[in-house]
C-alpha cells in the first residue's frame, strides 16, 4: 500500500523518538561520587557525623522584620565584591542564601565594585531581597598600584608566574583584589560603623536552612572568624610571605599569642605535604578558604593586623608574587589570635566550585554529606582540614 510523503515522514520520526527514548531508560543512572577520605588520622569525615546547631542561647528569627528600627540586628552585613558583568552569578548566591537564612534576618547586602554599579544589577540584586542594599566604589586610591611598586618588575614576575602555571599570576586586576580583600576593604567609608561581615562571592551554593542570627553568635560568643572550607595553597604563588611574616613576628613580639593559645602548629605543619612547606620556605600553606568568611572586623583593625599588612604591603608581594588575601588572613589569625576564637561553621553547607562543605543535617537539601569535592580525585590532597582537627579541633 503505498503511503503518503508526509505520513512516511511522520512514521519515521515516530521511529527515531521511540529508540531514542529506549536507550535513554535504558541507560543507569551516573553513579554518585562517594566521599574519600585520603588521610589515615582522618578514618571518617567529621561531616559524615550528625551535625547540629552550636550548643547554647542562639537568636531566633523573631522581631527581625526589615522596618523594626527595635530588632534584634546588630551593626553587620552581608559583603561582595562583584563586577556589573557578575551580576547573575550574584544572583544565583543571594538566591540561596536569602533562601537558607537572610530572608529570616534581613541582613543588609553590601556591593562593592572599582566602577559604578550599573542599573541592570541594582535591578537585579534588590529584586532578591527585601533587605536594604547599598551599591559602593571603591576610592581610586584603594584599588591603585601603590606608588612604591616598581610596574616593570610587576610586568616580569607577572610573567615568571604564568609560565609556571600560577592562575591569574599576570592579571594584575587580581592582584589589586586581593590586596583590597586583605587589607584595604575594612576602611572603606561605607563600613566605618560596621563591625561584623559575611563574605558572599558570585556562583557559591548554600545547602542549609540556618535558623539562628551568625552575627549574634559570634558576638556572643567571642568569635573573631567562621569559616567552613580549609585548604592548601600554591607556594609557588608565595615563597616570601612566609619569611617576611617572621621579619615581621622578631620585629612585633608583642602581636604574637602564645604557641600553646594559637594555630601557629596548623600553619608550620611540614608532615602531611612537605614539598609545600619547603617551597613555602616554612609556610604550610593551609589557610580558611575566605570567599566564605564570617569576621569581626575589629581583628583587621587591630593594632597588630594594620602593623602586619603595612609590613606586607611595603614588601610588595602583593604584585611581585601572588600573595592572596585567604593566605594573609590565615597567618595572621594563626599568630595574633586565640585559636578558640576561630570557628568551623560545620552546620552551613557551601559550594565554591571545586570543593564543598556537606553537613550531615535534615536541615540540608542538594548536598551530599560528607563530600570535600565533586571533581578529580587529585582534588582530595588539598584538602587541609586534618591538619586543623589535629591542632586545634572540630570546634
Amino acid at each position: 500500500m503505498f503511503l503518503p510523503k508526509p505520513v512516511r515522514a511522520l512514521a519515521l520520526a515516530s521511529t527515531i523518538l521511540l529508540i531514542f527514548l529506549l536507550l535513554q531508560l535504558s541507560r543507569k543512572a551516573p553513579p554518585v561520587k562517594e566521599p574519600r577520605i585520603v588521610y589515615p588520622d582522618m578514618k571518617t569525615d567529621p561531616n559524615l557525623e550528625e551535625t547540629h546547631e552550636p550548643a547554647g542561647h542562639l537568636w531566633r528569627a523573631d522581631d527581625y522584620a526589615v522596618d523594626n528600627p527595635n530588632s534584634p540586628r546588630i551593626n553587620a552585613t552581608i559583603l561582595s565584591l562583584v563586577r556589573n558583568e557578575e551580576v547573575d552569578g550574584m544572583v544565583t548566591s543571594m538566591r540561596d542564601l536569602e533562601r537558607t537564612w537572610n530572608h529570616k534576618f534581613n541582613y543588609p547586602w553590601t556591593f562593592f565594585n572599582d566602577k559604578p554599579f550599573n542599573e541592570e544589577f541594582k535591578t537585579k540584586t534588590r529584586a532578591e531581597t527585601r533587605a536594604p542594599c547599598y551599591y559602593e566604589v571603591i576610592p581610586p586610591e584603594h584599588w591603585a598600584v601603590p606608588s612604591w611598586i616598581n610596574q616593570d618588575l610587576v610586568r616580569e614576575s607577572g610573567q615568571i608566574l604564568a609560565d609556571e602555571g600560577a592562575q591569574y599570576g599576570n592579571l594584575i586586576s587580581y592582584h589589586q583584589m586581593c590586596r583590597w580583600n586583605s587589607g584595604i576593604f575594612y576602611h572603606h567609608p561605607a563600613l566605618k560603623h560596621i563591625r561584623y561581615y559575611w563574605r558572599v562571592e558570585p556562583k557559591v551554593h548554600f545547602f542549609c536552612d540556618v535558623d539562628y542570627d551568625v552575627f549574634r553568635y559570634m558576638h556572643d560568643r567571642n568569635k573573631t572568624y567562621g569559616f567552613t572550607i580549609n585548604l592548601y595553597d600554591d607556594p609557588k604563588t608565595m615563597p616570601s610571605l612566609w619569611p617576611e611574616t617572621m621579619r615581621f613576628a622578631e620585629a612585633h613580639p608583642e602581636h604574637l599569642k602564645p604557641p600553646s593559645d594559637s594555630a601557629r602548629p596548623w600553619l608550620e605543619d611540614k608532615q602531611r605535604r612537605p614539598e609545600h612547606n619547603e617551597k613555602a620556605n616554612g609556610y604550610s600553606t593551609c589557610h580558611f578558604w575566605s570567599n566564605f568568611e564570617i569576621a569581626d572586623m575589629e581583628f583587621w583593625r587591630s593594632r597588630a593586623y594594620e602593623d602586619y599588612f603595612n609590613h606586607l604591603d611595603r614588601a610588595g608581594g602583593f604584585f611581585y608574587e601572588r600573595w592572596g588575601d585567604a593566605p594573609v588572613h590565615s597567618i595572621a589569625l594563626g599568630l595574633f589570635e586565640d585559636k578558640s576564637k576561630i570557628h568551623w561553621f560545620r552546620d552551613i553547607g557551601y559550594q565554591h566550585i571545586p570543593y564543598f562543605n556537606c553537613p550531615n543535617s535534615p536541615k540540608c537539601t542538594g548536598c551530599q554529606k560528607g563530600l570535600f569535592t565533586d571533581g578529580e580525585d587529585f582534588l582530595y590532597k588539598e584538602d587541609c582540614r586534618p591538619n586543623w582537627f589535629k591542632y586545634v579541633g572540630k570546634e
